[in-house]
């Protein structure tokens, strides 16, 4: 099992000095958030694009000014994303590359991390922002919770065995709690474990996080925080997210060899890179695969202020 904790990470105040981070091409996804566009208007990058999520339903005249717009009206994610790197242009091989992954959609995310591998890229720069709170604290709704359909993202499909005896599901946990029940209900016979962000993002965030994935615990086959199988890993590091994803499949391997993997991260952005860093480095090709419930529409605004940004080196296999 790799170690990831010896990738690069580096944390700053909003209110503080920014170190002097500079990129050819920078990258966000455009949402309502004075977090995104914060950091949009401070980081320094000779090209920045806004990526447009069809699921956050803008108009153009909603659509920026201050950077270059891509936009695709496609729902499939891996369309999407190749969509942008044809209409963008990027040399991947010469520039330097970074992500601000805060308003990404998750599968988006995902799909972005295995183009790059696909091109060769072996290193790139994230970026997340924390907030200083939740809009609704655990009343905050990010998704429509109306899920069209559990599938496999695009790029993520693995190899699976017909045997399911010893099936695994890991669900990052987060605030969507009508995402965790779908995605538990999509792999009803597979053994569940939930990934909990801890320490969460700020102090408060942990009881909403578990009071908001309690009401999955019947899909789930668990109460959230008192459960065997409830698992924690920084809700900002990715890095600590796929160690601990190798440990559970590890220690639930030990007497019986798991069947099939799969993995399904609901919870922030940041725990997203660690489920898909974990996935590229360790299984493509194999019985595993990263599933997701989609939804149609994603609310624009979910959170107050900037508190934190964080930078992370991302290496790729």
């Amino acid at each position: 099992m790799s170690d990831y904790s010896i990738f690069y990470k580096k944390a700053w105040n909003a209110d503080a000095m920014w170190p002097s981070f500079s990129w050819d091409v920078f990258l966000s996804a455009f949402n309502s958030s004075d977090r995104v566009r914060t950091v949009f208007e401070r980081v320094s990058a000779g090209q920045k694009h806004w990526f447009i999520s069809p699921e956050y339903g803008y108009r153009e005249n909603e659509l920026p000014k201050n950077g270059m717009c891509f936009v695709s009206h496609e729902t499939d994610e891996a369309t999407v994303v190749q969509s942008y790197f044809a209409s963008a242009d990027i040399d991947l091989t010469n520039m330097s590359f970074c992500i601000d992954i805060t308003g990404f959609m998750r599968p988006h995310l995902l799909v972005m991390m295995k183009y790059l591998s696909l091109k060769g890229v072996k290193r790139f720069d994230a970026l997340y922002s924390e907030p200083i709170q939740y809009a609704k604290k655990e009343k905050t709704r990010f998704s429509d919770e109306v899920v069209v359909e559990v599938r496999q993202v695009a790029g993520f499909e693995g190899n699976h065995r017909p045997e399911s005896n010893n099936d695994l599901l890991i669900i990052g946990a987060g605030y969507d709690h009508a995402l965790i029940a779908h995605a538990a209900e999509y792999k009803e016979s597979a053994r569940k474990v939930s990934l909990l962000g801890l320490p969460s993002l700020r102090a408060d965030m942990y009881q909403e996080n578990v009071l908001r994935a309690y009401r999955a615990a019947e899909q789930l086959g668990n109460t959230a925080a008192d459960s065997a199988d409830t698992h924690f890993a920084p809700a900002n590091d990715p890095f600590e997210t796929a160690n601990a994803l190798g440990e559970i499949v590890q220690n639930v391997g030990r007497n019986q060899q798991v069947t099939n993997l799969y993995l399904c991260p609901v919870s922030t952005k940041v725990q997203v890179l660690g489920f898909g860093l974990y996935y590229l480095t360790e299984w493509v090709g194999r019985h595993s695969s990263i599933i997701f419930p989609f939804c149609r529409t994603y609310t624009r605004e979910t959170s107050v202020g900037l508190s934190r940004v964080w930078w992370y080196q991302v290496e790729l296999p």
